[in-house]
């Protein structure tokens, strides 16, 4: 046995699926969606995600707390703020080409086909 393979989470077989499962199921919920993508270049306050994602701060708290103890975000206490940001680059990911496989449910081109237009000089 070779002790330093590591295991692909990849495969079909991989132990990794039922964790991956229990991600998604996290990120179905629009508010938690729209919490990722408010974070995605930037930490906020509680207060500034309510306003984003037009919810009270209660409740963006409790989805928050839910993010938190996945490991899909985490926190920075500034005084009595906290302010929230994306534990890593791989929820944002997911989110946004979960984002980009619902444009193509339109039917058509979806706009992240488009090839960008060089700019006249």
């Amino acid at each position: 046995m070779n002790a330093d393979k590591q295991v692909c989470g990849r495969e079909a077989d991989s132990q990794f699926v039922e964790l991956a499962v229990e991600v998604f199921s996290m990120l179905a919920d629009a508010t938690r969606v729209r919490l990722i993508l408010a974070l995605r270049d930037e930490e906020l306050s509680v207060n500034h995600l309510a306003d984003i994602v037009d919810k009270s701060p209660a409740a963006v708290s409790q989805h928050l707390a839910k993010l938190r103890l996945a490991r899909i975000v985490a926190t920075r206490q500034d005084g009595q703020r906290v302010f929230y940001r994306l534990e890593n680059e791989h929820a944002s990911r997911l989110v946004s080409d979960a984002i980009f496989q619902a444009e193509h449910t339109l039917g058509g081109t979806p706009r992240h086909h488009h090839p960008t237009r060089e700019v006249s000089k």
